[in-house]
């Protein structure tokens, strides 16, 4: 009983050990959406509060394109010694992988290492301030009578924009045309120059835009405090909500057992720190961790509710 004992604190301590080596050096944080949209921001200030958990520097790397599948496949073929980690959302990890799989070329459950979810915003269907719609039912009924003349920006093909505005047209038998941008700045840009009607996007990328005036929101995947007014889909009588937008952080698979051991409580002490709340309940986002297996199962419930409406809608190749 001894000789066990005496063993298993010996394994105890050679793993202590050798967690305790890592991180030796500076992380790389994927980002893989464009820079200067809530999201990135937010990214970036858990970035800054990862690095005071472990104690070294934390560097984020724009990657957008392809839905967030380019930055998600950086991940996915960086070293596997834990230096480089990515937080891509749940476009990459379900939408993508459902509406064009031919382009996202990895399985998110095999081909990363899942640490923690990380944040949650809401979904915003919006439009500028100079269009005539009112309402969603008012977009709705123009889009019928003048097929393809209502464009909805998107951050790109196979991003949860992208599924919603094809869910619409599903839903409602509109002809809106998506037009797919790298990012979220960019289709705000388009938006406001007056080039598209209106966006699907994180709420966050929307409130200021929202609070100026210059947009107006006709509905959203959840109902949002500081928006009472905006309605769901569901509130008006479809049987479908849109979807919303999360990140998770992850690793390449196969990174050694003690990446996960350091970075998995660091994530959690910074995503549950209430000066990250704070900067981020601006931003129309909410810090909310779950431990690599719960995000597993929920990522794996979303693929399974996409799939199956995407099937219903006749949306799959």
């Amino acid at each position: 009983m001894r000789r066990a004992l005496f063993a298993a604190a010996l394994a105890f301590a050679s793993s202590l050990a050798s967690a305790q080596g890592y991180p030796a050096g500076p992380l790389t944080l994927i980002i893989p959406l464009a820079a200067g949209d809530a999201t990135d921001t937010a990214a970036r200030a858990m970035a800054e509060g990862l690095a005071r958990e472990l104690k070294v520097p934390v560097v984020p790397m724009n990657r957008p394109g392809a839905g967030g599948a380019l930055g998600t496949d950086l991940v996915v073929k960086a070293a596997k010694d834990g230096a480089t980690i990515g937080i891509p959302n749940n476009a990459a990890l379900v939408y993508r992988a459902i509406l064009e799989p031919q382009i996202a070329a990895y399985d998110p459950l095999t081909d990363l290492t899942p640490l923690a979810l990380a944040m949650r915003s809401p979904s915003i269907l919006a439009v500028g301030a100079e269009t005539p719609f009112k309402t969603f039912g008012q977009m709705i009924e123009h889009a019928k009578k003048n097929p393809g003349a209502v464009r909805i920006g998107t951050a790109g093909v196979g991003s949860v924009g992208d599924f919603c505005v094809r869910l619409i047209n599903s839903l409602t038998g509109a002809q809106i045309t998506m037009v797919p941008f790298t990012g979220a700045a960019p289709a705000v840009t388009a938006m406001r120059g007056g080039h598209i009607e209106g966006v699907i996007l994180a709420l966050g990328t929307m409130t200021a835009h929202i609070a100026s005036g210059a947009v107006r929101g006709l509905a959203i995947s959840t109902k949002w405090p500081e928006y009472p007014d905006i309605p769901t889909l569901t509130e008006l009588g479809y049987a479908q909500p849109l979807f919303g937008i999360w990140t998770g952080f992850f690793a390449p698979a196969g990174v050694p057992g003690e990446v996960t051991t350091v970075l998995v409580p660091a994530l959690e002490r910074t995503l549950r720190a209430p000066e990250l709340a704070a900067r981020l309940k601006p931003l129309g986002i909410v810090a909310d961790f779950s431990p690599p297996e719960k995000m597993l199962a929920e990522m794996r419930d979303e693929q399974r509710r996409v799939r199956e409406i995407a099937r219903n809608a006749g949306l799959l190749k």
